[in-house]
């Protein structure tokens, strides 16, 4: 009984996400250690925060769309834990409360560690934590949640990207500017590219259930040109940042899961079969998360 209650939990934790939520972590991390101002305290405990979100994230849109009734059979892609019947709707709310209460415990220790007795600094990111909590909840659930009204991309685009990587190199450096942003632009839109294919891969029955995703609004052929766009722009910016800040690294390895990016970003806008969509999602998510482990670790090594 405890195996089968483990792997409901594993299910709805959904792991395949968590390498893509650490990708800022180890990006904001790489860029502080490149400037010898690393800790790995800091490193850990962004780590455990963020990956905590991330379920926390998780959970709470299996619960969100299990109670507005969107996740049936015409839904593509693994399961949700409450749709399969592995968990019930009240054990899945305790849940988002435990994880909700480990992410506010686990945030708190990483500013403890981190910013010491900087009282400014500890109001910045106590309110940057606790808009990253509502965040990851309201997505699907409440009575007017903003996923379904066009604006998870964003959410998505700052969490991934601007705030995760800028303020996990805040927390190693005290410091930000403008090279660390593009590199935080970069991962925010490939994770924006992540959800465009999974909005587009759930099309018509988020159509149906109007469920007002950006693809929904922008519509099948414009929101694969919008992908193009989010691939192409993010691959430019991290080669920007090499050639401005790092041209005698090898940060270039990034071009090689680069390259296999703007292959995947090709099908997905010559196709339009759901179970392919699939695919590339999966892809897509892999590739991005390789290409900011490979452009963390060339960062480091000159030539």
């Amino acid at each position: 009984m405890l195996n089968i209650t483990l792997k409901s939990w594993l299910h709805a934790a959904r792991l395949r996400t968590l390498p893509l939520a650490s990708a800022s972590i180890i990006l904001g991390s790489a860029l502080a250690f490149s400037q010898q101002q690393f800790s790995a305290a800091v490193l850990g405990l962004a780590l455990v925060t963020a990956l905590l979100l991330q379920i926390l994230s998780n959970l709470a849109n299996d619960y969100g769309d299990a109670v507005k009734g969107l996740d049936d059979d015409s839904r593509v892609g693994p399961k949700r834990a409450i749709q399969a019947g592995l968990l019930t709707k009240q054990q899945m709310l305790r849940a988002i409360v435990v994880v909700a209460l480990l992410s506010i415990g686990s945030g708190l220790a990483l500013l403890a560690v981190s910013l010491g007795a900087n009282l400014q600094a500890w109001l910045g990111f106590i309110s940057l934590g606790g808009l990253a909590i509502v965040a990851a909840m309201a997505y699907t659930m409440g009575a007017r949640p903003y996923g379904y009204r066009g604006f998870g991309d964003i959410s998505v685009f700052l969490f991934f990207g601007l705030l995760g990587v800028l303020g996990c190199y805040y927390l190693h450096t005290q410091t930000i500017n403008l090279a660390v942003v593009l590199v935080a632009t970069a991962n925010g839109l490939l994770a924006t590219a992540v959800l465009n294919i999974n909005n587009l891969r759930d099309f018509k029955p988020d159509q149906q259930a109007g469920k007002l995703t950006l693809a929904v609004r922008l519509g099948e052929t414009r929101a694969r040109y919008y992908h193009l766009l989010l691939v192409f722009s993010a691959l430019l910016l991290l080669a920007v940042f090499v050639v401005w800040q790092a041209p005698s690294s090898l940060a270039w390895l990034f071009a090689l899961p680069g390259l296999a990016l703007v292959k995947v970003a090709n099908t997905v806008f010559t196709h339009y079969q759901h179970h392919i969509l699939d695919q590339q999602l999966q892809a897509t998510a892999k590739l991005s998360f390789v290409v900011a482990l490979l452009f963390s670790i060339g960062l480091q090594i000159q030539f």
